[in-house]
């Protein structure tokens, strides 16, 4: 009796401390799963909200839409600072928290600015904040650099999709330059103009059609007029693709993705240098149709001067 009351206890003592293990390594794999899961949601929250890396201090902005003036919308700094909250950029800036993006939305619409059909969503360089007096030459030289891509963008009647100006640099007539060939305004013409066009990069810029013009006639934009054009041959598509623009003196050089280059050098490129010049980045949107739109992701953007 006493041997068996010794093997009943020695089965229960077993029973009770294998129940024990087991409810251990159970509690040991919860908490393990508890802790992945734990690490898991830290992950998805730290992926939830990304910011663009892009300093807006030195930037203006034009919109779409009307001011009470009747012209485009043009918000300069320190305001554009807080796009996120002002209700005149809400609509045409904006943060993709998710993608990490500063978002560029433009349409067809009235607010359109001198010497074009077209409506935008477009940042404009300003060396010193809120005056657009100071600007630099060919010979100062200069560097912007963006990441983006463009995210959205409609497609004409016969199915092929409208193109956008993603990066610009345009020439400004000083005060005096102005004066002397009176001109009513600083406007002279845009040296490069970058499109996005069927999913490729494609470069414009300007010549100068008389190479014997003089100082006072090259100041005219109808002294000047459009080069054929120069198409990457890489496909960007709806991908994020890395843009850079360097100009140094009669020369200027594209960079696409770092490895394709596209350099403009020699006669033209030193007549220029007559010009100040301003670094423009955005959505200069090129279609008048109805419905139509474009949306361009700026990842980065960056600009620097000697």
């Amino acid at each position: 009796m006493r041997f068996f009351n010794k093997e009943i206890l020695a089965i229960l003592i077993t029973f009770v401390s294998i129940n024990a293990t087991c409810q251990e390594k159970a509690s040991s794999v919860s908490e393990t799963e508890k802790s992945v899961e734990v690490k898991k949601t830290k992950k998805k929250k730290k992926k939830k909200y990304k910011l663009p890396k892009i300093d807006l201090s030195h930037w203006s902005v034009t919109t779409p839409e009307l001011n009470h003036k009747g012209s485009a919308m043009n918000v300069e700094p320190p305001e554009i600072i807080n796009y996120g909250t002002d209700e005149r950029l809400k609509k045409y800036m904006y943060n993709d928290s998710i993608k990490g993006a500063l978002v560029f939305y433009a349409y067809p619409s009235n607010a359109t600015t001198a010497n074009t059909k077209y409506s935008r969503s477009e940042l404009r360089e300003q060396m010193v904040p809120g005056n657009n007096n100071v600007n630099w030459t060919f010979k100062q030289g200069g560097t912007m650099k963006g990441v983006l891509k463009v995210d959205e963008i409609s497609k004409d009647k016969e199915g092929k999709p409208h193109k956008v100006i993603i990066m610009q640099i345009h020439g400004r007539l000083t005060n005096e330059q102005r004066d002397l060939i009176g001109q009513k305004d600083n406007n002279a013409p845009p040296i490069l103009k970058i499109y996005w066009y069927k999913g490729k990069i494609r470069v414009k810029t300007k010549e100068l059609k008389n190479l014997e013009a003089t100082p006072i006639e090259m100041l005219h934009e109808d002294a000047w007029g459009d080069d054929e054009g120069y198409t990457f041959d890489q496909e960007v598509g709806h991908k994020k693709f890395t843009l850079e623009v360097k100009i140094s003196e009669g020369k200027m050089l594209i960079v696409l993705n770092n490895i394709h280059y596209k350099v403009y050098k020699g006669i033209h490129m030193e007549k220029w240098g007559i010009f100040e010049n301003y670094f423009k980045a955005g959505n200069y949107f090129q279609s008048r149709d109805e419905g139509s739109y474009a949306k361009v992701n700026y990842y980065k953007l960056k600009v620097s001067h000697k």
